[in-house]
């Protein structure tokens, strides 16, 4: 017997909650004067047809469920773009890795700090690595001094995760952007009221 094979369901083309897929028996429409009315779906069709537009569920949940008339194409044009204009805010937090040896010059250090600035400022995290190699793994104490140089030089732009770790031949540290916070609005001073006028001397008798 050949075993049946398994097909993927098939897509469907039909436009779910637009026009005659809307199942609901009433809605709360909304026109494009402003105005709302709870109706048969079917009341509603007709008069989003007679105005030129299509009747969209845009809040299907909502008790009744809201339905605007719209114009469907402009409609799909519209909820794309705010897609992906808040697909371009959306920021990923990468870690940036920068690698050093126990013996590091001054230039090549001051070149990786440079960058590690750079990277904070961007949003993201900056793992510092000494690599050992060979008898260097017996002097880790210069590695380590090196990590808490590399951190103090980034404070008030990065804030340590943590103490250095060694790691098989690698000691590392791992240091995150500093978190801005706004200031908040000092309320303006309240001005004193003016002062009254001196009341009149009194007149001798």
């Amino acid at each position: 017997m050949i075993p049946g094979r398994n097909f993927p369901p098939r897509k469907s083309n039909r436009r779910e909650n637009v026009n005659e897929s809307i199942r609901v028996r009433e809605v709360r429409a909304v026109f494009p004067d402003g105005t709302a009315e709870v109706m048969p779906t079917a009341a509603a069709l007709r008069r989003a047809q007679e105005l030129g537009l299509d009747l969209v569920l845009v809040s299907p949940t909502a008790v009744p469920p809201v339905a605007k008339a719209i114009d469907y194409g402009q409609y799909q044009y519209e909820l794309k773009k705010k897609q992906h204009d808040a697909k371009k805010k959306q920021h990923v937090v990468q870690v940036k890795e920068l690698k050093f040896r126990p013996n590091t010059d001054d230039h090549d250090y001051d070149f990786k700090k440079n960058h590690a600035l750079r990277f904070l400022q961007e949003g993201n995290r900056v793992k510092a690595i000494v690599q050992f190699r060979g008898r260097e793994i017996a002097h880790t104490d210069l590695g380590r001094k090196l990590l808490l140089r590399f951190a103090e030089d980034l404070t008030g732009i990065g804030t340590v995760e943590g103490q250095p770790r060694l790691e098989g031949r690698n000691f590392h540290i791992l240091i995150s952007p500093v978190k801005v916070q706004t200031p908040a609005k000092s309320e303006k001073p309240k001005t004193a009221p003016p002062a009254a006028p001196p009341a009149p001397a009194a007149k001798p008798a």
